[in-house]
Order: structure tokens, then C-alpha cells, then sequence
């Protein structure tokens, strides 16, 4: 018969085996992912701010705003000609209150030029050789494939991240006390700054773990979208109520109309032009040059309506010998953000939500405390096994045998 006494201690033994297991999982796959983990978590620290220090250390590349039109695209590629004879012009960023930045050479490696957007002055010039980088591309590259090989490293860190968002949950299921009451409640939330130090590196890796994991959880499962296709796919089905997340296929021109139309220059403008006759107070615009070595690329336009943020952004994608806008086909970022159905906007808003911006400053002040918490987690809970190791190496000290009384005879 099934008392209530032996259901409660069922029940508890439910929970115990449950913990056990939680236990063990959060032990081996945090000693394993450990170092992945920090070492992706101190470069996000770093990257999260990348334009708010690139900006601050460059005043050199601040403009003032002026009541007058910026710069075309043909005018960046005359200045290209001059100062990088026989490249190509691939991209251009344009950002208010700033240079606008060219990459010359493709965006790999390369070479790039800073133009005043007004007079299209070169203030700055850097030429680079094929894999050499600056320093937050350097960061990057670390924090996506550990400088590694790209088809090594990138796969290591998704699943290691994927490894690391389990261990949250099971740390979660670990600090989940027994019994609320005051005193789990003192243990639970609060770090006894006044305890020993074991009990201050516990408490840190407890309190401030479970303060984070919410944080750590989103920059964590929005990061892997990027690098685990099947993790994508359904996180994006989760979201949209079961549809199936359309494959990117690349917009191309029709190259049969290759000379027929525009030059090279003459589309480019065109193709700014429209985009910004649609946007006339973007905060911001991205460029793909015209190819004329790959006759069926188009002309990629972005629109930036917001400061350091990319989920509102509009795409636009022109035949770059007729100047036709392709539509088709269409991928989740094509289309305007405030018409997308919710599975889209979340899609669109990942990049903005895994470094905090979709908040703005704050936001990314959030991403960049809750980073370097989660690059002390592996730390501190590496010192709490150490700990543990060591007192159970440790001999039982003998029990001490009490004195007997000799007896005279």
C-alpha cells in the first residue's frame, strides 16, 4: 500500500537521484567546455564595446554633421583608383558623425581607406597583407573559432557553448534550495563577503550564476545560431509556431545583360541613391560594390535606421547591370521588421540580443557584466572541485585513545 510516508520518501528519492545526476553533469562538462567558455566569454567582453572604443581612440575619424548631400559611391571608387591602383572597391560603411570606412581588396585581409563623407578627403589609410587583422577582428576571431582553423575551431566553440548552457541548467537544478525560508533564502542570494575564502569563491559562483544565467542563457542560445544549422532551424520553428526556416539563397543578376545598361560607377550611384531617397534619416548605411569578375552578383544596400542597432535595418539588392531590385528569393532578413510575423523579428533581433544592443547602452553594460561573470564560472567552480578533491585525498586523522588508569596491584 502506498502510504503517504512512502510517497514522501519516494518522492524525495526522485529528487536525489535527479540532483545526483545534475550534479555529475554539471561537474565533467563544465571541467571539459572550461576554458573554451572563458576564453569566449573575456573576448565578448571585450567586442561588446568594440565601436564605443574604436570611436573613443579614433577622435581623428569623428565629422561633423553638415546640412549637404555625402559622398557618392563613384566618388569612393575614383579615390580607390588614386590610392590603391588596380583594386576594387568591395564595400563602404557610411555612419553619422563619422568617416566613412572602404575596403579595398575584398574584406578578408585586404586594405581599407577613411574619407571625410562630405569632400572625400582620405584621412586615414591602412593596407594590410592577406590574414593579417586589427585588434577586435583579432577578438573575434577568437571568440568564434579560437584563432583556430575556421572548419576546426568554429564547431569546438558552438558546442561547447551548447555544452555551457546545459551546465547553467544543471547548476540551476544544484542551487535550487530544498526548503525556502529565511536562512536558504541569506544563502541563496546574498555573498558572505565576511566568510572564509572558500565560502566567498562558493558564493560567487553560486549567487552571481544564478543572477546571470538569464542573461548567459540568451547571449548563449542566440550565439550557437550562428554556427549549429540544426539548433537554428529549430530554434527558429520553436518560434514562428512550425515553419521551416528559409534557406539563403544568394540574389543574383541576370549576367546576360553584363554592358548593356551602366557602368560600374553609374549603378553604384543609382543604387545608393535610392536606397537613400527611401531613408533620408538612417543612421547608417552598408554597401557592396558592383563585380564586374562576377557578373551575377548584385548590389547589396543596407539601411540602419537606429544607432548601433541592426534588427530594424532594410536590405536591398540590385541587379548590377539593370539595376532591377531583387526580391526574389526571399530570405527572413528581406522586408521591413515592424511587418514581420514574431519568428522572423525574433531572427532579425539575435544579433542585437547576443550583445546586449537590442536594449541599447544599458543592454550592452548587461552583456558585458553577465560575460564576465560567466568566464569566472568555470574558475570558481574549478576551485570548488579542486577543494572537494583535495580534502577527500586527505588521511582521517586516528581517533584519539582515551588513557586508561593503571591499576596498582
Amino acid at each position: 500500500m502506498n502510504t503517504p510516508a512512502k510517497q514522501l520518501k519516494k518522492k524525495k528519492s526522485n529528487r536525489s537521484l535527479f540532483y545526483r545526476i545534475s550534479a555529475w553533469l554539471h561537474l565533467w562538462l563544465g571541467l571539459v567546455t572550461g576554458i573554451i567558455v572563458v576564453i569566449v566569454c573575456l573576448t565578448a567582453c571585450i567586442w561588446v564595446f568594440n565601436e564605443e572604443i574604436t570611436d573613443m581612440m579614433e577622435p581623428q575619424h569623428a565629422v561633423a554633421k553638415q546640412e549637404k548631400a555625402v559622398i557618392l559611391p563613384s566618388q569612393i571608387m575614383k579615390v580607390a583608383e588614386t590610392e590603391f591602383p588596380g583594386k576594387r572597391v568591395s564595400y563602404a560603411t557610411f555612419r553619422q558623425g563619422r568617416v566613412v570606412e572602404a575596403g579595398v581588396g575584398g574584406r578578408r585581409g585586404g586594405s581599407s581607406m577613411k574619407l571625410n563623407p562630405y569632400t572625400a578627403q582620405v584621412v586615414t589609410k591602412e593596407v594590410r597583407k592577406e590574414g593579417e587583422t586589427g585588434f577586435f577582428r583579432w577578438v573575434l576571431n577568437g571568440h568564434r573559432f579560437l584563432w583556430m582553423p575556421v572548419a576546426i575551431g568554429r564547431p569546438i566553440v558552438n558546442y561547447s557553448i551548447l555544452i555551457f548552457l546545459i551546465t547553467l541548467i544543471t547548476g540551476m537544478v544544484m542551487w535550487w534550495p530544498k526548503k525556502w525560508n529565511k536562512s536558504t533564502r541569506q544563502q541563496s542570494f546574498n555573498i558572505k563577503w565576511k566568510g572564509t575564502i572558500k565560502r566567498v569563491n562558493y558564493d560567487l559562483h553560486n549567487v552571481l550564476g544564478f543572477y546571470a544565467l538569464l542573461l548567459l542563457f540568451a547571449i548563449g542560445a542566440t550565439g550557437i545560431v550562428y554556427g549549429i544549422q540544426w539548433w537554428s532551424k529549430g530554434l527558429y520553428w520553436a518560434t514562428s509556431g512550425g515553419k521551416s526556416l528559409p534557406e539563403y539563397v544568394e540574389k543574383k543578376s541576370d549576367s546576360l545583360q553584363a554592358g548593356k545598361h551602366y557602368t560600374p560607377e553609374q549603378a553604384a550611384d543609382i543604387a545608393f541613391q535610392t536606397v537613400l531617397r527611401k531613408h533620408p534619416d538612417a543612421n547608417g548605411f552598408y554597401m557592396s560594390f558592383p563585380d564586374t569578375s562576377k557578373p551575377k552578383s548584385g548590389i547589396l544596400v543596407i539601411a540602419y535606421p537606429s544607432k548601433g542597432q541592426y534588427y530594424n535595418s532594410e536590405r536591398y539588392t540590385f541587379d548590377q547591370h539593370t539595376l532591377q531590385e531583387l526580391k526574389e528569393p526571399r530570405t527572413i532578413y528581406d522586408g521591413s521588421y515592424a511587418e514581420a510575423e514574431f519568428g522572423t523579428k525574433l531572427r532579425k533581433m539575435n544579433y542585437d540580443i547576443h550583445v546586449g544592443s537590442i536594449l541599447g547602452l544599458p543592454g550592452k553594460i548587461l552583456a558585458f557584466f553577465a560575460s564576465l561573470i560567466g568566464a569566472t564560472l568555470p574558475v570558481t567552480g574549478f576551485i570548488i572541485w579542486w577543494g572537494k578533491k583535495k580534502k577527500q585525498k586527505k588521511p582521517a586523522k586516528k581517533a584519539a585513545v582515551p588513557r586508561r588508569q593503571v591499576e596498582v596491584v
